[in-house]
């Protein structure tokens, strides 16, 4: 696993002529570099984003529904990947393909430069319509983009290199991704309507990203002669799918799990944003100090974890990832309670959410393994991608009902129940994960 405390001298000193030295590089050199740059610039849309639903109550003056349909898009959208993936696939020209996917999904950030400098309640509603618009279309981009990406790097970088090259990009995102959302949240804290030009820089940035990640070199596979037909070849996916949880129980059980795990997260996440905005008031600065606080965290941790969940149970790993969340939530649930709380630079630091965000940094490390990859510890080689294909798909069934469901509850039970709710959920998960355990033996590329 990737580790930041590895870069010596010598290496910095290598990265840095693989990136901007002029001379001609290998092939493999060449494709790092245009990972890594693209990573970069990814990183600047993630650091901005991490702001996006708190731009949609606070500068928009949006509703808690609209705030559970913008948490919606993202997952949501995973149930048409099936479909995107085969049309990708089938595409004879992949690089122009995803090239204008990106100019048509991203291009829409365009328009909110024509965004009024005031929005009344009289106006409110068609201006965060358009808002949620623009990033339903922009959700489409990674189901699109994700496959490639994978093609490319597995295509261009060889097998002992992979691990750090990806590793090295990835840390690169990260941080700069910590910046910029540092950064924007002071600018909007100074000029609200700073995202009338933050966003369509975004867009030309996103496609600049995605034009720089195409020029890696890629070969296409040879295909076969006959191709099935669209509707076809995802029926027989969906197919494969529920072959799959049929005769693999422990791989149905981790899902299950996983399905009240999500249900819980994704019903909290959005009535989290709206707690931190209607009843802690942050700054945007304020939630920036915390999201950064939790996601250095994460990248501290996930070094150590990775060699973990090559040795246990990825059911027992899950246990542990669900726990850290529903610690999360706890207290997060307590900080209504006990609003103790110091001023530091203008950022109100409340004790208890400090606490609940070191369970979260914890959480996204354990997460960020556990959900790319724990899947696959149930396959064998051959089975990786349909196994993976499962996990995606159920994902985009939950995210297209528990934001929602989240903001439903809230207006039934307020937040300390909606907490309540995500807390027993996250437990029915991990007596599910445990229960599976005791009953079923692992069944993949572990044994």
């Amino acid at each position: 696993m990737f580790s930041l405390q590895k870069l010596s001298k010598s290496r910095l000193f290598t990265l840095a002529q693989i990136l901007f030295s002029g001379v001609q590089q290998t092939p493999e050199k060449q494709t790092f570099r245009h990972h890594f740059w693209y990573s970069v610039l990814e990183g600047v849309f993630l650091g901005v984003f991490a702001l996006n639903e708190f731009v949609l109550l606070k500068a928009l003056k949006g509703n808690e529904m609209q705030v559970g349909y913008l948490f919606q898009f993202g997952a949501m959208v995973l149930l048409a990947s099936s479909v995107l993936n085969e049309l990708l696939r089938r595409a004879k020209n992949k690089r122009k393909t995803v090239i204008w996917a990106a100019v048509i999904t991203r291009s829409p950030l365009l328009f909110v430069a024509f965004f009024p400098s005031f929005i009344g309640s009289e106006n409110t509603l068609i201006w965060t319509q358009l808002f949620l618009l623009i990033f339903l279309i922009f959700s489409f981009t990674n189901p699109l983009i994700m496959p490639i990406i994978n093609a490319l790097l597995k295509q261009n970088y060889r097998h002992e290199n992979y691990g750090t090259y990806y590793g090295y990009a990835s840390a690169a995102s990260k941080i700069v991704m910590l910046i910029v959302t540092f950064g924007t949240g002071a600018l909007f804290d100074i000029q609200p309507l700073a995202y009338h030009y933050v966003y369509p820089f975004l867009a030309v940035i996103g496609v600049w990203s995605v034009y720089i990640l195409m020029k890696i070199p890629y070969e296409e596979p040879q295909k076969s002669d006959f191709v099935p037909r669209l509707w076809q070849s995802v029926r027989d996916s969906f197919g494969r799918m529920v072959l799959i949880m049929k005769r693999n129980r422990a791989f149905f059980d981790f899902q299950a799990g996983f399905m009240f795990y999500g249900m819980a997260w994704l019903m909290c996440v959005t009535v989290i944003a709206i707690f931190l905005e209607k009843s802690l008031h942050l700054s945007y600065s304020g939630i920036a100090f915390y999201r950064n606080y939790h996601t250095l965290l994460t990248i501290g941790i996930t070094p150590f974890l990775g060699k973990l969940l090559g040795r246990i149970d990825p059911r027992k790993f899950g246990i542990y990832t669900f726990l850290t969340m529903l610690l999360y939530l706890v207290f997060m649930f307590l900080t209504d309670f006990f609003r103790f709380k110091t001023n530091l630079m203008g950022i109100e630091i409340y004790w208890m959410m400090l606490i609940a965000n070191t369970f979260y940094g914890f959480f996204g490390a354990l997460m960020g393994l556990l959900w790319n990859i724990g899947s696959a510890y149930f396959a064998k080689e051959h089975e990786i991608a349909d196994y993976q294909a499962v996990h995606l798909t159920f994902t985009g069934i939950r995210g297209a009902a528990a934001p929602l469901i989240g903001v439903w509850l809230l207006q039934f039970i307020g937040f300390r129940g909606v907490f309540l709710a995500g807390v027993t959920s996250l437990s029915i998960a991990i007596l599910i994960q445990y229960l599976s355990i005791k009953k079923r033996k692992l069944n993949g590329i572990l044994n």
